[in-house]
This record gives structure tokens, sequence and C-alpha cells, in this order.
């Protein structure tokens, strides 16, 4: 099969971060991955949704919009519709549970940090772009409140990323663009640590039913996908602040 870029069945498309790409969010984070673009922006709020009032920590959530030219043909903006829709809503939890899973809450202290990812370019993989761009821009919003006191240390907890994984046949690919997430027969993302550990699997069978053998191969290409993101993570990161994890 031959991939765009004459990639290998387990090569990643070429993807950079630029930390703090907007003047006035606390953290923020250009991530270019193929030709997909997601500029992912953390704000900090010191309040806390009413169900974690109680508790004395915070709050980490995420939103998540593409713009109307980011895909061909054009989208109306979904504020036109007069509501969000459903995948919009999923992917937004999505980018929160993720990151969440990152974070001392308690640490954190009764504040809310938003994570926008606003997507200017699709070109598959727009959620695994949001949460892997999203922790970039966490970490550095993190650390703007460290150093002006309001935390004694950064509540991160290690790395989180996302990768996609697709079967063609036999075949396993890793990181899918749009032709080949539309064509695949098994679609999956993988959300995990730098640790190794996992966060979440989203996975469908596109085609029907495949061998649960499968999914054993696809989580170990993942990881290789995975390890690869939290390198480049932590190298747009080091030159900011001292890495936490």
């Amino acid at each position: 099969m031959r991939r765009s870029g004459n990639r290998d069945l387990k090569e990643l498309r070429p993807i950079s971060l630029t930390p703090n790409y907007l003047d006035f969010a606390e953290g923020s984070c250009l991530i270019t991955w193929g030709r997909t673009r997601v500029i992912c922006a953390a704000t900090v709020s010191e309040r806390v949704p009413p169900f974690r009032v109680a508790s004395g920590g915070g709050w980490v959530t995420g939103e998540y919009a593409m713009l109307p030219p980011a895909t061909h043909p054009r989208q109306d903006r979904e504020s036109l519709k007069g509501r969000v829709g459903g995948r919009t809503l999923e992917i937004q939890r999505l980018i929160g549970r993720s990151l969440r899973a990152v974070v001392d809450l308690n640490a954190l202290g009764p504040r809310t940090v938003t994570l926008d990812c606003d997507v200017i370019q699709a070109d598959g993989g727009t959620r695994t772009a949001s949460i892997t761009g999203a922790f970039v821009a966490l970490c550095l919003a993190l650390e703007n409140l460290r150093r002006r006191g309001l935390l004694d240390a950064s509540p991160i907890t290690g790395q989180v990323a996302a990768v996609s994984v697709g079967l063609f046949g036999e075949r396993l690919l890793l990181d899918l663009d749009y032709e080949e997430d539309f064509q695949a027969a098994v679609d999956a993302n993988f959300v995990g640590t730098g640790a190794g550990d996992l966060v979440e699997v989203q996975l469908t069978g596109e085609s029907g039913p495949f061998p649960a053998a499968k999914l054993n191969d696809m989580l170990e290409l993942a990881q290789v996908g995975l390890k690869q993101l939290t390198r480049i993570q932590e190298e747009a990161l080091t030159p900011w602040l001292p890495l936490p994890w």
C-alpha cells in the first residue's frame, strides 16, 4: 500500500510543535501533524464547576472546534446551527479526560484550566493532534502559575499523547491521514502516557467484526507511535520549563 509521503506502515507523519504560539493565553501550542494543524490554548480561571467546589481541588476541561475552511468543501460553523454536534462533544470530553489523567487536581487548587483546541486545517487525526498539542499548552500554563507563585510545583504527574492505528486487510498502519481513515476496516485511537499506560482506547470495526487477536497487534504499534510523540513533546518543552515528570 502506497502512503502519502511514501511513509512506512509504522511511520508517523512529520510532526512539529510550536510552544507559546499565542500571546494572551497562559499556555499555547501550534501542532502541525502532516497536513493537520491545530492551535491549542490553555487558559486559567480562578473558579471550578459546582460539582468540584466541595472537593477543594481543580478541574481540567477541553473545548474543540473546526474552522469552516479546515476541510474541503467548507463546513458551516456549529454556532450557526444553534447547537454543538455530537462528534464535537465527544472529542471535547475525550480531550478533558485525557488531560485530567496526568494532573493532580488537588494540587491544582480551586481553579479550572480550559484547553481550547481549534482545528485550522484537517487531514485526519484531529483528536489525536488536539490531545498531543493540548498537553504542551497545559504544561506551559501550569508553569506560568508556578513562576507567579500561585503553585508550589507543577501538578503534572506525567505525559499524555494520542495516536491512531488502522487495519487494512492483514496490514496495520500507524497514524492515519484522512484518506486512510476513510478506507480503514478498523479505525482506532489510543491515548497513552509517557510511562506506557493507557488512558483510553476508541476502536471501531468499520466493516464488521475483526479478529480479536489484532487488538494486541494494534496496541503494540500504537505504543511505538506514543513513544515517539512523548519524545517530541519533551523536546518542545525542555527550553521552556523543567520537566515535572
